[in-house]
């Protein structure tokens, strides 16, 4: 490796038409081999014709003869008021960002930068990149916590939604410094700058409150203390005209989830750094813990289930909490990735354009809100990141990275094997670019091409086959269409697998007014996959195919038991404190200062009422320890505080699990629920993976709605594997990832302990490579083809669907044809909780070797369900203005 000191020189020919297509040129002043140090940062910095530092930005009062007056200031005033008043005419100009011959000129770059690109996506296809998956929140956390506190120079998040009193290590207890907001808190305290910009929510419609956001991560380091402006926090868009003076978006939110650290390693994925997703892979649903509440793995909101409670109010932890001794909780499966490599480039450039669009559209006149410039994106390029250089300019303007770009690793030599290319959806709104929607260009194009499989997780799946389906456009349901046709013409084994929420949404019993939204979503998922004659499978059948021999869909299911003994109900008894007035002490315990920040001061404790609430919690918190010792919960408790590993490999039998008391006391507290599916993730034939924030939807796929950012990925390093039996050279990065998580939902992984720091999985990429777990059932699903995966796949599938039927009567379900079927199959009554038993009559030993049989998640998706019944009726909810918010 050449030493860092060497000094280089660096010759640039002039800007050639198309700018993407500049010669660099390195003339040594060093031993050879320091060229090549910058072999991997010439091919990244491709058609980029700056490396050196900007030019100071032009102070235009140098040599004004009243600069430093009061005149001086009072006219500067004017002008800048005068502006922002002429942006009012913006309301009646929708192109005001485009119709000036510079802006004009800055499109026609981009656009000419795009076209030579694959996909038309801003961004190149990059080599070399080092590439680590992680499936679910544990693993994902507990990696960003050591890579953020790595951190030296500067932080990038990007978030939908951003919980600063997220616990990033688990349980939260013993792991109190690695909350988000005091990991922030500690990096801005050494010096990082760091940089947040999050989704402005319309209030009425989405609880994220990123006012909280805001104002409890810029309250970390009050003015006189360190750190004191090294956190800054943008939300974006506005819904007021009166907020920002002509620019409103109500209905499309920015939907990116991301984190980039000194220009040397990225993180991205579907993980919103936020309440309700952290969990594990058995996917617990139990949080109560008689040995003690210090345990509980999900302190205050981020305990949730949404079928029964959303989050509202979010920064105030006791608005929104379930008691965790009576429901439980809604699982998360979720994927993201981090990285090294020349692509973390692309996605800082991302942010740097949306930062800088933000700073223009709201802060243009504010002192507090710095321009970002970029290293390689310098002088006339500066535009493509929208930096602005106006007359009499306010707030500085900062390149990035701090220190010189070419001391990254993956500046100096390929970091690893995997050929990446950042892909966006992105539009006017959003980043005040034109309309980018490379994304759902690389889903049409990476399926089309499929030759063996196509596997999907995601969120949504709303999709069109053609124009026929307004107000469903985006076409990847045509490019599924046309891989399956195909297929099938030339005689090949082909398969689609969809794995997708049972409930798209969040709402409380899908038959009320309430779930309107929720079922029209439903209604176009079902619409897009085999209802109607321009639905997937119809159009497969048209051409004399048939779609239920390529096309399978499944949602995921888990079950639990809260650990509700008959010792914990005596000290309830006893002391006179339910256990849910113990775990929102404990909540306050560990949550207290940032959960009640609503201001731009630090949280306190002053108000004479909330005091009176602590000084009660703590109080009941001490009766109920009190009597630990009398009713015997001094001493090891017998029974699990979760069972979910009874679904895993090696987890033992649901009938063999020891409890505390009464097994028809027992029954009262299992519980099930919809195991959520956030991820946003295609892989197509164990070679190329997509992953990031992008539903299959059209929020997220047409560029002109939701903004997205996601990463298509093709590992050059192979391994010999098999395909339907035959040899097969998979990609690495592809085939360990969906092998681990075949294996998860198949329930053959084990459980994961709390533990992550021995992980391999739970470290950042530049600490270690995945560790894909091999053994036999590693061995077993190797080959995605294979009859005996398939077998398994199937036939947990339908046992999992039975069991979860006949003792919970979980919906949705094929049996609700109709809404009558509804009212038999689940009545209405308040008998029972949510989530519980159905019938409570049925033998207890029963109900625990039927539980026995369920291994691992899978369940069939119902593609009966309310079939022959109007899912989403037209009116005030769902109408002709306002359905396009649906798809």
């Amino acid at each position: 490796m050449p030493s860092r000191g060497a000094g280089l020189m660096l010759l640039f020919t002039p800007l050639a038409p198309p700018p993407c297509k500049i010669s660099l040129h390195i003339a040594p002043m060093a031993p050879e081999e320091d060229n090549r140090m910058f072999a991997g940062l010439r091919d990244k910095l491709k058609g980029i014709p700056h490396l050196i530092s900007p030019p100071p930005p032009r102070d235009t009062r140098a040599d004004h003869p009243h600069k430093g007056t009061n005149l001086y200031d009072a006219k500067i005033g004017a002008i800048h008021f005068k502006n922002k008043i002429g942006k009012f005419g913006n309301l009646i100009n929708s192109n005001h960002r485009h119709d000036e011959e510079h802006e004009q000129a800055t499109d026609e770059k981009r656009n000419r930068i795009a076209e030579s690109h694959r996909f038309n996506s801003f961004a190149p296809e990059r080599d070399g990149n080092k590439i680590k998956w992680y499936v679910d929140g544990q693993d994902y956390f507990y990696a960003v916590s050591v890579a953020l506190e790595n951190a030296k120079e500067t932080i990038y998040i990007e978030d939908w939604w951003l919980s600063p009193e997220l616990f990033l290590r688990r349980p939260p207890y013993f792991n109190q410094e690695y909350r988000l907001d005091q990991i922030l808190k500690r990096r801005a305290e050494a010096g990082v700058k760091i940089y947040i910009i999050v989704y402005k929510e319309v209030a009425a419609a989405v609880s994220c409150n990123s006012a909280h956001t805001k104002h409890a991560l810029s309250a970390l380091c009050p003015e006189g203390t360190p750190g004191y402006g090294n956190i800054v926090v943008l939300r974006h868009p506005d819904h007021n005209v009166f907020e920002n003076a002509g620019d409103m978006t109500f209905y499309w939110a920015h939907h990116e989830k991301f984190i980039v650290i000194d220009y040397e390693i990225a993180f991205i994925g579907g993980l919103d750094l936020c309440f309700g997703r952290w969990d594990s892979r058995q996917h617990p649903c139990a949080d109560v813990h008689p040995a003690g509440v210090q345990n509980e793995m999900f302190p205050g909101q981020d305990f949730n289930n949404n079928r029964i409670m959303d989050f509202h109010t979010v920064e105030d932890w006791k608005s929104n909490e379930l008691s965790k001794a009576d429901y439980g909780r809604m699982p998360w499966h979720d994927v993201a990735m981090c990285l090294i490599g020349d692509c973390v480039y692309d996605i800082a450039e991302h942010f740097v354009l949306r930062w800088n669009f933000v700073k223009r559209d709201k802060y243009k006149r504010s002192d507090k809100v710095e321009w970002l410039t970029m290293t390689g994106r310098q002088d006339e390029n500066e535009d493509l990141i929208a930096v602005q250089r106006p007359k009499h300019p306010v707030g500085g303007y900062t390149n990035h990275p701090l220190s010189p770009l070419e001391n990254r690793s993956w500046a100096k030599a390929q970091q690893g094997t995997v050929h990446a290319q950042v892909v966006r959806s992105s539009a006017d709104w959003s980043s005040g670019i034109l309309t980018e929607h490379s994304i759902q260009n690389a889903y049409i194009e990476v399926i089309e091409n499929a030759q063996h499989f196509v596997y999907i997780e995601n969120q949504f799946f709303i999709t069109a086959t053609g124009e026929n389906q307004a107000p469903i456009h985006n076409t990847i349901g045509r490019a599924i269409v046309n891989a399956c046709v195909k297929a099938s013409k030339e005689s090949r084994k082909f398969r689609v697998i969809i794995v997708i929420p049972a409930v798209p949404g969040f709402a409380g019993d899908l038959r009320d007014d309430a779930a309107t939204g929720t079922r029209a979503i439903m209604d176009y998922q079902y619409k897009s996959i085999h209802r109607g004659e321009h639905s997937i499978f119809e159009q497969i059948k048209a051409q004399g195919v048939d779609p239920k021999q390529y096309i399978f869909i499944f949602n995921l299911r888990s079950y639990d038991r809260l650990n509700k003994t008959a010792a914990m109900e005596q000290q309830e008894e006893r002391s006179g404190v339910k256990y849910q007035d113990v775990q929102r002490a404990e909540a306050e315990e560990i949550m207290a200062e940032g959960v009640h920040s609503t201001t731009d001061q630090r949280p306190t404790l002053g108000d004479d009422t909330e005091e009176k609430e602590k000084e009660r919690l703590i109080e009941a918190k001490r009766k109920f320890e009190a009597q630990r010792s009398e009713v015997g919960l001094d001493k090891e408790v017998t029974s699990t505080d979760s069972i979910a590993a009874t679904a895993m490999l090696n987890g033992g039998k649901m009938s063999e699990q020891r409890w505390d008391g009464d097994l028809e006391k027992e029954k009262e507290n299992f519980v099930q629920e919809e195991l959520y599916i956030h991820g946003k993730l295609l892989i197509v034939d164990d070679r190329i993976v997509i992953c990031g924030s992008s539903n299959i939807n059209d929020r997220s796929q047409l560029g002109v709605h939701d903004s997205e950012l996601s990463i298509v990925m093709e590992d050059y390093n192979t391994i010999d594997s098999t395909m339907d039996g035959q040899p097969f050279k998979a990609g690495h990065h592809a085939a360990t990832l969906r092998r681990l998580l075949w294996r998860e939902h198949l329930g053959l992984l084990p459980a994961q302990p709390l533990d992550a720091s021995k992980d391999p999985n739970a470290q950042p990429v530049d600490v270690c490579p995945n560790d894909i777990m091999e053994g036999p059932e590693y061995e077993f699903v190797a080959d995605p083809m294979s009859d005996q995966v398939w077998d398994m796949w199937t036939g947990n599938a339908d046992t999992n669907t039975q069991i979860f039927r006949h003792l919970f009567r979980a919906d949705p379900d094929n049996n609700i044809k109709t809404f009558d079927d509804y009212d038999a199959f689940l009545p209405r009554h308040n008998k029972f909780k949510q989530g519980h038993l159905h019938d409570p009559f049925m033998p207890a030993e029963e109900v625990r070797q039927k539980l026995d049989q369920i291994k691992g998640h899978l369940v069939w998706m119902p593609l009966d369900y309310l079939c022959e019944a109007p899912m989403a009726e037209k009116g005030l909810q769902v109408n002709a203005y306002t359905e396009s918010i649906y798809t």
